[in-house]
């Protein structure tokens, strides 16, 4: 006769049943606690307050294409805050991101017109090379136990130096030359920069990507079995490869979707403004980590989501361009970032702390 084994639950999910009442019953939480457990309501309710507040007090974001230029604000800084907050929830952060960046844009520039080929080369090399910087990371995270702070600020000042002096030596300038005249440009052009037109209002092709990658990032996280890794190994990666999760996979593999990210930016840079300034990029790694904390991903790792990040970089994107649209003086923007990102923190921790709460 055979017996039926009790399936085990995937490792990261969370419990289906909620507290212990009385008698020994299970019982569940109220819904509106149960809603708010999800770590993206609370940057929900603080970008609607955002936009609600720009839309009174700058009535031109009301136009079409002031809307337009949020989003797409929004949007470069939102691609690289997706693959960062994935980073983040499993235990890690990277603060060579903003570098890397423009460690991609320059490769692709440098290789494509010194070399003289197709602009498609320059942008497969630097895909690879983007890739190998992540894997590094990973690789140097893994073998030496090292924290990834100090692993990410040695590469972080490493591209940052090889891009100065590489540019500086190869093209005799702090910049790259313009490519806009070669082979492929055009189509490359029309992949990582173009826009379109909605309404008479022009959009960027790079709010489209954002939106895609975040709803492919939300299913990885949710209904994989990389997704369950990914938080287990940032909950506690011990215990996480006691129930065979491969972490030192799952670790590398996260930094290298990290320099995917960089390498796209970087593509729509340079494609948008034809060449790229190698001082560029340094600072940049604050902005994708603040969106993701924005966005509720912790520190500490295995807790966040890839929908809490979309609605991080949409906040920055709104006070950015919110402030030049009310004539208020842009030297404020930073001082306006670290109210948000310390009050996003305190509601964070207000929303878990109700949610958990019997």
């Amino acid at each position: 006769m055979s017996r039926t084994e009790p399936a085990e639950p995937a490792v990261g999910a969370p419990p289906a049943a909620g507290p212990v009442g009385s008698g020994g019953r299970t019982r569940q939480r109220p819904p509106a606690l149960r809603l708010l457990a999800r770590p993206e309501v609370g940057v929900f309710l603080g970008a609607l307050a955002v936009f609600v507040f720009f839309l009174i007090a700058a009535p031109s974001v009301r136009q079409g294409g002031s809307m337009a230029t949020v989003l797409y604000q929004s949007s470069t800084i939102g691609i690289m805050a997706l693959p960062v907050a994935l980073l983040m929830i499993g235990g890690e952060f990277d603060l060579s991101a903003g570098v890397a960046v423009v460690t991609s844009a320059l490769t692709a520039s440098m290789l494509s017109y010194q070399l003289t080929v197709n602009v498609w080369t320059g942008v497969l090399v630097a895909l690879l090379v983007s890739l190998g910087a992540g894997a590094f990371n990973g690789w140097m995270l893994v073998k030496t136990g090292l924290p990834s702070f100090l692993v990410t600020l040695g590469t972080f000042l490493i591209l940052q130096g090889v891009n100065l002096a590489v540019t500086k030596l190869v093209t005799g300038n702090v910049a790259t030359d313009d490519i806009s005249d070669m082979d492929g440009f055009d189509q490359a052009k029309a992949l990582f920069a173009s826009s379109f037109g909605v309404g008479g209002v022009q959009v960027k092709i790079t709010v489209v990507w954002w939106l895609v990658f975040a709803a492919l990032a939300t299913w990885v996280l949710l209904r994989t079995r990389y997704g369950n890794w990914v938080f287990a190994v940032g909950g506690d990666r011990e215990s996480a490869r006691a129930v065979g999760v491969p972490v030192t996979f799952t670790k590398v593999t996260l930094f290298m979707l990290v320099g995917f990210g960089a390498w796209f930016v970087g593509m729509h840079q340079l494609f948008s403004f034809n060449t790229v300034q190698s001082g560029e990029g340094v600072g940049q790694e604050l902005i994708y980590i603040a969106a993701a904390v924005i966005g509720g991903c912790l520190l500490t790792g295995g807790h966040g989501s890839a929908v809490g990040p979309v609605f991080g970089a949409f906040m920055f994107g709104m006070v950015n361009q919110g402030i030049v649209y009310a004539g208020w003086n842009p030297d404020w923007f930073k001082a306006f970032l670290g109210v948000m990102l310390l009050g996003a923190v305190l509601v964070n921790l207000w929303v878990r702390r109700t949610a958990t709460r019997r």
